[in-house]
């Protein structure tokens, strides 16, 4: 009896400890979704849903959407540059700004943070499970859950990347059901796994790997079954395929609105994207198709606490010092296997992106659906560091020393989380702030301008305020102006002319400071030293 009711009382303690945390995440997405500003994107990433939104309207009632008056501003499936772009969360949202928000931009923008927080929630809980799956607690699950929140850049960007985060998220989710098939291939987690990989699919085209990796790890599982499950595992592939496949067209209205040799056409375009914008790298402004081999790696550890990485290091070393020692013997347990697909799914996409150099920009957004991975392997390493300083004395002081290491990286990843807010999509892990000013990309999404914005409307009382910004962000003052209140957008006059009032600039593709000519720095912000916007007020005003 006492011992029942110690399992009891765990049980329940860990569902508590477990709930709270996600509730108290929950909690501060709600709390702090408001604070951030509009990102590069994410207007036209919302035409892309309403063109969608749009196409279907016109299937079902095409006389009731030729009578509102501004359905001549959403372009046509067929005639939209972005259209092959999926819409699994745009389209949603698109229908939830509909019913509640009425054309208010404002509401609008707070509304599409929000969920975007609460797909990146449902990614940490996929995430969450792989963990606890994998070191077979709850506990282990847990600290997973808290390297990725406590991880800067991805912190932020929970709450305005429709694109990266929504992906990430739904990449998680669709691996998460791909351990729960492996586990117990049934038919019913079979459709249920196809679904999540037509979501994944129908956010970015990459999904499809997803696929991929599904049939791979099937037939990998069918070695270790015995002979009488193997046909079954070929029904269980077969019927995944078909799910995901029927999922994935039910889920992207292009896919109905263009003939399949057009398709095929799209499907090229996306993966040799023509992408002729700069990056700022190592103080050289590039264009990305010039990018050298590096610029992933690079990127990817001076954003990175770098305790995270040291010690996903150290969970691929003793996952290849296992592999020596038992060589494939090791793939024999569902917990080796697991551990093939999470290293799997860190490297090979960035071995891929050295190997074929597609285009790529902005830091590493389009491959921080391998983050989790990373995590994964972070937290192996913290194992394998525990179950060191458990059962070899002599090698004690070196494990924990290694771990609280760990724990002080996420101590201070909450630490600059706080500081930073709400600009940690800037954070540097190990570059000092001069070096960083200098020699890569700051605030490249131009969320700072919102900020901008908002000092100038407290600081002058002019009913009339012009503002400019110079190319490549002038759009962005626009653009964060839709997060402001009416009363304030309707203050602000955008000119294409440098002799507005105000000058705003977030100094991308420029490593060096404005002249004295263009105006009076009446106000900077700055995050961790480095400064991510300046403000300029013009001579005489």
């Amino acid at each position: 009896m006492p011992d029942l009711f110690r399992f009891r009382f765990f049980t329940s303690s860990s569902q508590w400890i477990v709930g709270g945390f996600f509730a108290i995440l929950l909690g501060l997405g709600l709390w702090l979704h408001d604070d951030y500003g509009v990102s590069w994107d994410e207007p036209n990433n919302h035409l892309n849903g309403l063109v969608s939104a749009k196409y279907l309207a016109q299937l079902v009632a095409p006389e009731l959407v030729a009578r509102q008056p501004s359905s001549h501003l959403i372009p046509d499936i067929q005639n939209f540059a972005d259209a092959d772009h999926g819409v699994a969360f745009e389209l949603p949202l698109a229908l939830l700004s509909f019913v509640f928000t009425h054309g208010d931009s404002q509401a609008f923008y707070r509304l599409r943070h929000a969920c975007v927080f609460l797909v990146f929630v449902l990614g940490i809980w996929a995430l969450y499970q792989l963990a606890k799956q994998r070191f077979e607690s709850w506990r282990w699950g847990l600290l997973a859950a808290l390297l990725l929140v406590l991880s800067p850049r991805f912190f932020a960007e929970a709450f305005y990347n429709g694109k990266d985060i929504v992906y990430m998220a739904l990449f998680t989710l669709a691996v998460y059901t791909l351990t729960r098939l492996l586990q117990r291939p049934t038919l019913g987690r079979a459709v249920v796994h196809g679904l999540t990989t037509a979501l994944a699919v129908d956010v970015r085209v990459q999904g499809l790997l997803v696929v991929l990796v599904t049939l791979l790890m099937l037939s990998l599982e069918a070695r270790y079954r015995p002979r009488v499950e193997r046909s079954h595992l070929l029904r269980v592939g077969g019927i995944y395929s078909v799910a995901a496949l029927v999922f994935t067209v039910l889920g992207w209205p292009y896919l109905w609105a263009l003939p399949w040799q057009e398709l095929l056409a799209a499907t090229q375009r996306i993966s040799q994207y023509p992408w002729e914008g700069r990056v700022v790298y190592f103080g050289q402004v590039l264009r990305g198709t010039q990018l050298p081999w590096h610029y992933i790696p690079v990127w990817i550890i001076i954003t990175t606490p770098l305790p995270y990485i040291l010690t996903a290091l150290a969970g691929v070393g003793a996952w290849m010092w296992e592999i020596s020692q038992r060589g494939r013997a090791s793939l024999s347990t569902f917990a080796g296997r697991l551990d093939l697909l999470f290293i799997s799914w860190l490297l090979v996409p960035v071995l891929l992106v050295i190997g074929l150099r597609p285009v790529v920009y902005d830091g590493w957004r389009h491959l921080y659906f391998i983050y989790p991975a990373l995590v994964l392997l972070t937290v192996r390493g913290v194992h394998t560091l525990a179950t060191v300083a458990r059962q070899r004395p002599p090698w004690r002081p070196v494990a924990i020393s290694a771990i609280l290491l760990v724990g002080g990286g996420m101590i201070h990843a909450a630490w600059r989380i706080a500081r930073d807010h709400p600009h940690q999509q800037t954070y540097f892990s190990i570059l000092p702030p001069s070096f960083a000013q200098r020699n890569f990309d700051l605030d490249y999404w131009g969320l700072s301008y919102r900020q901008g914005l908002e000092w100038v409307l407290a600081h002058d009382l002019a009913p009339t305020i012009s503002v400019y910004s110079p190319w490549p962000s002038g759009h962005l003052v626009y653009t964060n102006s839709l997060i402001l209140p009416p009363t304030d957008r309707a203050r602000l006059r955008f000119t294409n002319h440098p002799n507005a009032d105000y000058i705003l600039t977030n100094y991308r593709y420029r490593t060096q400071p404005f002249p004295d000519t263009t105006g009076r720095e009446v106000h900077t912000i700055r995050v961790n030293g480095v400064r991510i916007l300046s403000v300029f007020q013009r001579s005489g005003k």
